[in-house]
């Protein structure tokens, strides 16, 4: 009899997997609407907020975000990875447009995000099922990641 190794965790699932899980509880055709607009805003409004929080030589705290979860898809599977990061880097050029175009950036990103989370919520109870990240706060990474997939294949 083979030994079972209790300590291989969520961590260690491939790309496959996380995304099968996540689309398990994102069936409902509403729910689905909803997250295709929401989870692109509201990963767009956190790189928003961490853009306003500024450090020295790095600009800005959502570069620094950018990489490690860049690293984070990376990890998990090339394809993946690289629209992410297409992705995370327009978020950060409308960062920088809007930011230099003098509007209150923070204030936007917030509204936007509390907007876009009640939305979320809603789908989910349209749904039926509980929000992925509640089981595992590592499907906060996977929403965006099933919605590019959903999009670009």
């Amino acid at each position: 009899m083979k030994p079972t190794n209790s300590s291989q965790g969520k961590s260690s699932q491939s790309i496959s997997d996380l995304l099968n899980e996540y689309a398990q509880s994102h069936q409902n055709k509403t729910n689905k609407i909803i997250h295709y607009f929401c989870v692109p805003i509201i990963f767009w409004s956190i790189t928003a907020m961490l853009w306003v929080v500024k450090i020295p030589s790095v600009e800005n705290l959502a570069i620094v975000m950018t990489v490690l979860v860049s690293i984070y898809y990376v990890s998990k599977d090339l394809k993946i990875a690289m629209q992410m990061i297409v992705f995370s880097i327009l978020c950060l050029l409308l960062n920088s447009l809007l930011e230099s175009q003098g509007l209150p950036l923070l204030m936007i990103a917030i509204a936007l995000f509390v907007i876009a989370w009640i939305f979320q919520f809603i789908g989910h109870n349209i749904e039926g099922k509980k929000p992925s990240f509640l089981k595992d706060l590592q499907f906060l990474l996977i929403g965006p990641a099933w919605i590019v997939k959903q999009l670009f294949g």
